[in-house]
């Protein structure tokens, strides 16, 4: 009798590798290289094969690769970054995985209705799923730079996901939710790219400073609550384009 994987692996979904390819999985500050290995594997068995790690405790090794299982061609292609920001350059939606609840004013999603969003955005650009480290998993500031948070509905009284496992339930509910996006159409303005959209904020902060709006004594309170404003509406390229246009416009007379 052929075991699970063998029966599995006869499905023909027909999916889009090009949307496939443009799903990157973002590893943020890993303590473990096992762990990379792990959720190496767990994105190959759904056809995601970008890997992006930010600053790991540990480069891959024998562990890494022990774990990956065949997945040894997702490590290879694992791209090392310094900051989340390098690692979400060119995205034009980035998808938080958070277990903790966050008092930053963002509405977690469940996994699955968070990956039909993400998927929808996928049919614009590179678009990325941005999991923590394993002990505390992403820190305020790393959540504040993606546009949406998810959460897995696991049993509250034993919520407790290792790495692999958590980017295994997100990787899979991508895959099933591409399944649809692909007879979505095409968006007929495309959104923002991750970098533009951070220039958009750091350009915006300047404004509020110069303007005497914003307290330079205590700006943290003002910017992330603007950042979950913008970030609810999903900005499109033309209209990061004329904010910014706006915002030089109020420069001038300051």
């Amino acid at each position: 009798m052929p075991d699970f994987a063998e029966c599995a692996g006869r499905v023909d979904f027909n999916m889009s590798t090009d949307l496939l390819s443009r799903i990157r999985v973002v590893l943020s500050h890993t303590s473990h290289p096992g762990n990379i290995g792990a959720a190496a594997r767990a994105m190959k068995t759904m056809g995601i094969a970008t890997l992006y790690l930010v600053n790991p405790k540990k480069p891959i090794d024998a562990d890494a690769e022990a774990m990956a299982s065949g997945a040894a061609d997702v490590l290879a292609g694992a791209r090392v970054c310094a900051s989340l920001a390098q690692a979400l350059h060119g995205t034009v939606y980035a998808l938080a995985v958070s277990a903790r609840g966050r008092e930053l004013g963002y509405v977690s999603s469940d996994a699955r209705s968070a990956a039909l969003q993400l998927a929808a955005a996928a049919k614009e650009g590179e678009v990325a799923i941005v999991f923590g480290t394993e002990k505390s998993g992403l820190t305020n500031e790393e959540i504040l730079q993606c546009g949406a948070v998810a959460h897995i509905p696991a049993d509250p009284g034993y919520s407790s996901l290792n790495l692999a496992a958590a980017v295994q339930v997100l990787a899979y509910e991508t895959r099933v939710a591409l399944l649809g996006a692909q007879s979505l159409p095409a968006a007929e303005h495309p959104l923002a790219r991750h970098e533009d959209v951070e220039n958009f904020f750091v350009h915006l902060e300047q404004s509020l400073l110069a303007s005497g709006f914003l307290n330079p004594a205590n700006p943290k309170r003002l910017i992330p609550r603007l950042r979950r404003l913008f970030g609810r509406v999903g900005l499109e390229q033309e209209e990061v384009n004329i904010l910014r246009g706006v915002l030089s416009s109020f420069d001038k007379n300051t």
